[in-house]
C-alpha cells in the first residue's frame, strides 16, 4: 500500500527547513563577523584568513578524496570478472558485499563526504602554517648543525612536517579501503595455506605500500632537521648522541627505506609475497637496530660517564640559542657588592627611593572601590594599573590608574532594555600618585568623581570620559547605542535631582549599524534575541557594540599574536586608550629551551585569576613586536610594529600587509605611556634564572641557578612574586621607570641578583640589568626581610588590626639604595566601613629594612631617618628610681591602652558612620599614634632587663573592645604626631 502523496512530501520538506535554517546560521555567523571586522577596518585579515582556510579545506579535501576515493575505486575496477569463484568457494566477506553491494554508490559518496569534510577541515586548520611556509622571511643566521637558514625551522619544517603527516594519512587511508574492497569483491582470501590474491589485487597494494615505504625513506630524511629540537639530552636541541648516532642512523635508514620501497615497487612484476616480507622485515629490523638500539648503546656507554665533557658544545649551543631565542643576550650581569649594615654606608642626600610608589595596585582596588565606585553597577579592574603621568612641576611620577566600567544592572533591574540599551558604558578616568595618600591614609586622588575633575584631567586634556571597550568581564555580551539622539536614553552618569541620572547617545564611530532589517535578523540569529528586531528603541542610528574586550578585540584582528595578559588604559591624545602588548611566539626556534608559556609566567596575580593566564603552549621563542591600543570610546584598534627586526613579525606583515602601520606614527603622547610588557619580562626572568650562566660547565653544574622568589605577601612559596613597576635608579645611572625582580638561590634564602629592566620608551627602553649579590655577604632574601618585618612590629600591627579591621600587607619592594639594597614595604588596615559597605585597605604604616635594620612610620621619609638618619633608639636600663616607681609605670601604662582603646573605638565609629567621616578618623589616628607612643615609653619603664622592649599585641577582649598586651618585641619610634600618612615622598 502507497503512502498518500502529502505524508510522503513531509520528509523531504523537513529535511529542507532544516538545512535552511542551519544555512542561514552558518551564513549569520560569517555575515556577522564580516560586518565586524569592515567596522574595524580590518577586512583584510577577514578575507585573506577566510580565503586561506577555503583554498586549503578544498585542497585537503580534493586531494584526501582523490587520493583514498581513486584507490577505492581502482579496487573495485580491477576485481576478478568472476568474483570469489576463482579462489574457489565461498568466504565470509559474501554476505558483507551482498549487503552493502546494492548501496554501494550511497555508501562511497557518504563516506568520500565526511572523509573530505574531516581531511579538508584539518588541513584548514592550518593555515597559519601555509600563511608563514609561503611569506617566511629570512633571518640572516644560520643554525649551527645543518648551517642552514633559522627560517628553514621556523618556517619551512613545519610546513614539510604537516604535508607528509598528510600524505602518509592519505596513503593509510587508502591501503585500509583498496584492501577492504578487494577483499569484498574477491581479490585476495585469507585462506589455508596462506593469502591468495589476484594479480591486480597484488599490485595495487603492492604500490600503495611502496609509495607509504618511499614517504617513510623521505620522512627520515626530513627528520634529521628535527634533530635540532631534540629533548634527547641534558637541554634541549640537537645532543652529542643525537649528532654521532641519531643522525647517521637517520641517512642510512632513509637509504634502507628506498631500497625497501624499490623491493615493494619490485612486487608488481615479481610475484609472491618474498621480496614484500624482505622489504618488510629489513625495515623493521633496521628500524630497531639502527634506529634505536644504536643511539640508546651510545647514550648508556659513551655519553652518560662523561656526559658533561661530551654535551659541552651542545650545552654551549642551546646557552646562545636560548639567550638569542628570548632577547635575553645582551642582558648585562655585574656583581653588585652590596653592603648590608646600614651604619657601613654614606646615604650623602639620596632621595632616589624616597618618591617610591607605595600603593600597591592589587590591594587599594577595593579602596578604588568603596571610594570612587559612586553607584553599584560601576566596578574597577582588579589589580589596577601603574603608569607614569606628570605632576604639577612637569616631573612623572608612578600613578595607580583604573576605569570606572560598567558592571551592568542590578539583579532586579536586569532586563533586556536595561542590559542592552541603558547600561551601556562606564564613565571615567580615576588616578592617584602611587608614592602619597591623603592624611586618613586614602589615595590622593588627581583624577576623579563623576564628570572627571582633577589636576591630572586638565593636564591630559581629558575631553571623552565614557568607555564603551573595558576589561569587565560581567558586562553584557553586547550592548546597542546611538539609537534616538533626541531622546537619550542611555545612562551616563548618576547625579542629583532630577531623574538622578545624565543620560546620552553614542556617537562614536565604532560599532556595526543595525538599521536595516537584515542586520537585524543576523544578530538576533547570532544572540538569540528577538528584542533586536522587535524593539522600536532599535533604528537607523543604533549600532551595536561587541567584543568589546581590548584584548579580545586586538586577538580577533590579529590572531597571529599572543597578547599580554594585562591591558592597561592612558589617556592619550585627550582620550582613553587601552595599551595592549602583542608578541609573536614559536616553538621551532633550533637548539633553544621549550617550556609552557603558561608555567612561565605564573605568579600571584595569574594565579589569583585577576589577569588573563596565558595558554600553556610549548614555545622557545618570543619577542615584543607589536603594540596595540584600543580607544575605549569608539574601540578604534590600531597596530604598531614595535620591532622591525623580528622576522616573524615580518613574515605576517608580508601575509597581511598594511594592517601593522611602523611605529614611527606613534604620537609622542602614546610613546610616553608605552612600558615593558609584564608576560614578557616573566618569560625573560624565568630563562635567565638559569641562563644567566654562559659557561656549559658551570650551566652542567647547576650550582649558580637562581629562584624565582615565591610572594612573602601571600604566604605561599610556591606561587612566585610578581614583577613591579616602579621607578629605580641602578648604580650609576637616573631614575628610571623600571619592571623589577629579585633572585633567591635554588638552595638557600639569601638574594642572589636583582633585575630591572627600562620600562620607558627611549634611548634605553629594554635595557636589562642584573646586581649579582656576592657570595662573601649574606644578604636577605624576600622571604627573610617579610619575616623579620612581621616579627619585628607584630604588637603594634596587631593592635592597628584588632576588631573589625585587619592588616594586610602590599607588596615587598627591593630598590638598590645606598650601596645596597633596601626593602619598602606599605601596611594597610583593612576597615570594614559603615552602610553595609565592603572592607577595604587603608594605608597606616611603611616598613623600611636595609640588612639587619629596620624602620617603621607613618611616612616613607620618616622610616627611612630611622633606618638611616642614625642609630635606631636603643632600650634604656632601668634605674634605680624607676625601678622603685612600679606603681607610677602601671598607672603610665594603663592611662596609654586606655587612650589607644577610645581612639581606636572612635577611628571605627568614624568608618562606620554612612558617608564615612574622614577627618574624625584622621584625628583618631593620630590620637592613636600618640597613644602608642606613649605605651612605647610605659613598656621602657617596666622593662627590668636591658633586653628589646615589648611593644603592644593586641587581641579582641570578649566585649570587642582591643586590650593591649607586652610582646617582647623590640622599640618602634613613632613617626612624630600630626604627620600625614604615607604623604608625598
Amino acid at each position: 500500500m502507497r503512502l498518500p502523496r502529502r505524508p510522503r512530501l513531509l520528509l523531504p520538506v523537513a529535511i529542507a527547513l532544516v538545512a535552511i535554517v542551519a544555512l542561514f546560521f552558518l551564513f549569520s555567523g560569517i555575515y556577522t563577523d564580516y560586518l565586524w571586522f569592515d567596522s574595524t577596518g580590518f577586512t583584510s585579515v577577514f578575507s585573506g584568513v577566510l580565503l586561506t582556510q577555503i583554498v586549503l579545506f578544498l585542497v585537503g579535501a580534493a586531494l584526501m578524496v582523490g587520493i583514498a576515493g581513486g584507490n577505492m575505486l581502482l579496487a573495485f575496477r580491477t576485481r576478478p570478472m568472476f568474483g570469489p569463484a576463482i579462489f574457489g568457494g565461498g568466504s565470509g566477506a559474501d554476505r558483507y558485499r551482498m549487503a552493502l553491494d546494492p548501496h554501494r554508490k550511497l555508501i562511497f559518496i557518504v563516506g568520500m563526504g565526511l572523509l573530505a569534510l574531516f581531511s579538508g577541515s584539518s588541513f584548514a586548520g592550518q593555515w597559519e602554517t601555509w600563511l608563514k611556509y609561503i611569506n617566511g622571511a629570512t633571518f640572516g643566521q644560520q643554525d649551527k648543525l645543518f648551517g642552514m637558514d633559522i627560517s628553514f625551522f621556523m618556517f619551512d619544517y613545519p610546513f614539510i612536517r604537516m604535508v607528509l603527516n598528510f600524505l602518509f594519512t592519505a596513503v593509510i587511508i587508502s591501503i585500509a579501503l583498496a584492501a577492504i574492497t578487494h577483499y569484498l569483491y574477491g581479490g585476495f582470501r585469507l585462506q589455508s595455506p596462506g593469502v591468495h590474491a589476484s594479480r591486480a589485487a597484488r599490485v595495487h597494494l603492492s604500490v600503495l605500500l611502496g609509495v607509504f615505504v618511499l614517504l617513510k625513506a623521505i620522512a627520515y630524511w626530513i627528520d634529521r632537521f628535527g634533530l635540532v629540537f631534540s629533548d634527547r639530552g641534558f637541554v634541549h636541541g640537537a645532543s652529542y648522541t643525537d649528532v654521532n648516532a641519531v643522525l647517521p642512523a637517520k641517512t642510512i635508514l632513509a637509504i634502507i627505506a628506498l631500497i625497501c620501497a624499490a623491493l615493494f615497487f619490485a612486487g608488481v612484476v615479481r610475484p609472491g609475497g618474498m621480496l614484500p616480507g624482505v622489504s618488510f622485515g629489513l625495515l623493521v629490523l633496521s628500524a630497531i637496530l639502527i634506529g634505536g638500539v644504536y643511539p640508546a648503546l651510545v647514550e648508556q656507554f659513551q655519553v652518560k660517564p662523561n656526559q658533561q665533557g661530551k654535551e659541552s658544545a651542545y650545552i654551549q649551543r642551546n646557552i646562545e640559542a636560548t639567550r638569542e631565542a628570548f632577547n635575553v643576550d645582551k642582558t648585562e650581569v655585574e656583581t653588585y657588592n652590596a653592603q648590608a649594615d646600614p651604619t657601613k654606608v654614606e646615604t650623602n642626600g639620596d632621595t632616589s627611593v624616597s618618591g617610591v610608589r607605595l600603593l600597591d595596585p592589587a590591594l587599594v582596588s577595593s579602596t578604588y572601590e568603596q571610594t570612587q565606585r559612586i553607584r553599584g553597577f560601576y566596578s574597577f579592574a582588579d589589580p589596577l594599573d601603574v603608569d607614569r603621568y606628570p605632576d604639577s612641576s612637569g616631573k612623572l611620577i608612578d600613578h595607580i590608574v583604573g576605569i570606572r566600567e560598567i558592571a551592568g544592572p542590578e539583579q532586579s533591574q536586569n532586563n533586556w532594555i536595561n542590559r542592552a540599551l541603558v547600561y551601556t558604558h562606564g564613565y571615567g578616568f580615576v588616578a592617584a600618585p602611587g608614592n602619597q595618600v591623603d592624611s586618613s591614609g586614602l589615595p590622593a586622588y588627581d583624577a576623579k568623581d563623576m564628570p572627571v575633575t582633577g589636576p591630572l584631567v586638565t593636564s591630559t586634556q581629558l575631553k571623552e570620559p565614557r568607555v564603551y571597550y573595558g576589561e569587565n568581564e560581567g558586562a553584557t555580551e553586547y550592548v546597542i547605542a546611538g539609537g534616538n539622539p533626541s531622546r537619550p536614553q542611555e545612562l551616563d552618569y548618576p547625579k542629583t535631582g532630577g531623574t538622578g541620572q545624565e543620560n546620552t547617545t553614542y556617537t562614536g564611530k565604532g560599532g556595526v549599524p543595525v538599521g536595516s532589517f537584515l542586520n537585524r535578523l543576523v544578530y538576533a540569529a547570532k544572540y538569540g534575541e528577538a528584542n533586536i528586531v522587535l524593539s522600536g528603541d532599535v533604528n537607523d542610528n543604533s549600532k551595536i557594540l561587541y567584543v568589546r574586550n581590548p584584548r579580545d578585540r586586538v586577538q580577533k584582528v590579529a590572531p597571529f599574536l599572543t597578547l599580554d595578559g594585562n591591558p592597561y588604559p592612558a589617556i592619550i591624545d585627550g582620550r582613553i586608550q587601552w595599551i595592549v602588548d602583542g608578541y609573536t611566539t614559536s616553538n621551532d626556534y633550533p637548539y633553544s629551551q621549550s617550556e609552557s608559556l603558561g608555567d612561565m609566567t605564573r605568579d600571584t596575580s595569574t594565579d589569583r585569576r585577576v589577569i588573563a593566564q596565558q595558554p600553556s603552549d610549548k614555545i622557545n621563542y618570543m619577542r615584543n613586536s607589536v603594540k596595540a591600543t584600543v580607544d575605549a570610546y569608539d574601540g578604534t584598534v590600531t597596530l604598531y610594529a614595535w620591532d622591525n627586526n623580528d622576522p616573524v613579525l615580518k613574515t605576517w606583515s608580508n601575509a597581511f600587509p598594511g594592517t601593522i602601520r611602523p611605529a614611527a606614527e606613534m604620537s609622542a603622547e602614546l610613546r610616553q605611556h608605552v612600558r615593558y610588557p609584564e608576560d614578557l619580562f616573566k618569560v625573560q626572568r624565568y630563562t635567565l634564572s638559569r641562563y644567566h650562566i654562559t659557561d656549559p660547565s658551570a650551566f652542567y653544574s647547576g650550582q649558580d641557578f637562581w629562584n624565582v622568589p615565591g610572594d612573602p605577601t601571600q604566604g605561599d612559596k610556591n606561587i612566585k612574586q610578581p614583577p613591579y613597576y616602579l621607578t629605580t635608579t641602578m648604580p650609576g645611572g637616573t631614575p628610571t621607570f623600571s619592571l623589577t625582580t629579585t633572585f633567591v638561590p635554588r638552595q638557600g634564602p639569601n638574594l642572589a641578583a636583582f633585575m630591572a629592566v627600562d620600562s620607558s620608551a627611549g634611548g634605553d627602553y629594554g635595557r636589562m640589568r642584573i646586581l649579582r649579590m656576592p657570595s662573601s655577604t649574606p644578604i636577605p632574601g624576600p622571604g627573610q626581610a617579610q619575616n623579620a618585618f612581621q616579627s619585628r612590629f607584630a604588637g603594634e600591627l596587631n593592635l592597628l588590626g584588632v576588631g573589625a579591621s585587619s592588616v594586610r600587607y602590599g607588596n615587598l619592594l627591593t630598590l638598590p639604595y645606598a650601596g645596597g639594597l633596601v626593602y619598602i614595604e606599605p601596611v594597610y588596615i583593612q576597615v570594614a566601613a559603615g552602610g553595609g559597605q565592603e572592607p577595604y585597605p587603608i594605608l597606616q604604616r611603611v616598613l623600611v629594612s636595609f640588612g639587619t635594620k629596620i624602620g617603621v612610620a607613618r611616612t616613607l621619609q620618616e622610616a627611612l631617618q630611622e633606618v638611616f638618619g642614625g642609630e635606631q633608639q636603643q632600650q634604656q636600663q632601668p634605674t634605680d628610681e624607676q625601678a622603685q616607681q612600679p606603681s607610677q609605670s602601671n598607672s603610665a601604662l594603663n592611662t596609654a591602652i586606655g587612650n589607644a582603646k577610645k581612639a581606636y573605638s572612635d577611628a571605627q565609629k568614624a568608618l562606620q558612620a554612612s558617608p564615612p567621616d574622614w577627618d574624625a578618623y584622621g584625628d583618631a589616628q593620630k590620637r592613636l599614634e600618640e597613644a602608642l607612643k606613649a605605651l612605647e615609653g610605659a613598656n621602657v619603664q617596666t622593662t627590668p632587663t636591658a633586653s628589646p622592649s615589648a611593644s603592644p599585641s593586641a587581641s579582641p577582649s570578649p566585649s570587642g573592645s582591643p586590650s593591649a598586651s607586652p610582646s617582647a618585641s623590640p622599640t618602634v619610634s613613632p613617626s612624630p604626631t600630626g604627620s600625614q600618612a604615607g604623604g608625598t615622598s
